[in-house]
């Protein structure tokens, strides 16, 4: 196969994944706008109630509390559509049909990976929006700097997600599990990382840092400290790889006990 041709059907791949993710969300628009208004009314609820109770002292933090939020969406977002998206695709009978593509299983969801963040950005962006015009703040946003941080950040919320889906397929019934990941990346989000290094390591949390810095402070992408970066490219890849591999492994698991298509 020719590196043209291979690109080629690559970006086929990707147009096909991404429109057929668009389809799922134009042919339920209830859920779509359900699912939009419920991030922005949680974030209001928030908001409005801070605001009852502390006063005017709760806006000292509602900058940070406003980043904090963006990136949470996004991850909940990107967690949901890669591990829900696998767990559909085994309810509806049609992920034994993804190890037949021509370009193979990885490719496939790699190409879901990539849509699915994208996705994830533009919720998060429909978000960011609804919440600064509610507060009426401002923030820096630097698409130079918000995008790679974001990428990377949310790269570690795949591995995650790859985990959780790998472990859908093999075990069925993880929904409990599902859940509480969620309330842990709110945790992970804010995460105090200058008072304690070591977290760094863990998911979103570098991430979450340095989307504070560039956001509320002005910081470019290029004036962080060149370890910053290179532990939010370490982490996000890391987990990624990791989250992919342990994929591989429960999936083929799950071949092996001939329960794959079932659930």
């Amino acid at each position: 196969m020719s590196t043209t041709t291979s690109t080629r059907e690559l970006l086929t791949l990707l147009g096909a994944v991404a429109r057929k993710q668009y389809i799922l969300l134009r042919r339920y628009p209830v859920n779509t706008v359900g699912g939009l208004l419920a991030i922005y009314v949680f974030f209001a609820l928030i908001f409005f109630g801070g605001r009852a109770v502390a006063g005017p002292a709760f806006d000292d933090s509602l900058d940070s509390l406003i980043v904090g939020y963006f990136l949470v969406t996004m991850a909940f977002s990107a967690y949901q559509d890669l591990a829900g998206n696998v767990m559909t695709e085994a309810q509806w009978g049609t992920l034994e049909q993804l190890y037949m593509a021509p370009l193979g299983f990885g490719r496939v969801m790699a190409a879901k990976t990539v849509v699915n963040v994208a996705f994830s950005f533009l919720w998060g962006g429909a978000t960011l929006v609804l919440m600064l015009v509610t507060t009426g703040r401002s923030l820096t946003v630097d698409l130079l700097t918000v995008v790679p941080i974001g990428v990377f950040a949310l790269a570690s919320v795949v591995g995650v997600g790859f985990v959780m889906a790998g472990l859908a397929l093999l075990y069925k019934r993880v929904n409990s599990i599902f859940g509480l990941l969620q309330f842990g990346f709110i945790g992970l989000a804010a995460a105090p990382v200058e008072q304690a290094p070591l977290l760094k390591l863990l998911p979103l949390a570098q991430g979450s840092f340095m989307l504070q810095r560039a956001m509320t402070g002005g910081v470019r992408l290029w004036e962080f400290p060149m370890s910053d970066i290179a532990v939010l490219v370490a982490v996000g890849v890391g987990y990624a790889v990791v989250g992919y591999l342990v994929f591989s492994v429960l999936t083929r698991r799950a071949r092996q006990r001939g329960v794959l298509g079932h659930y």
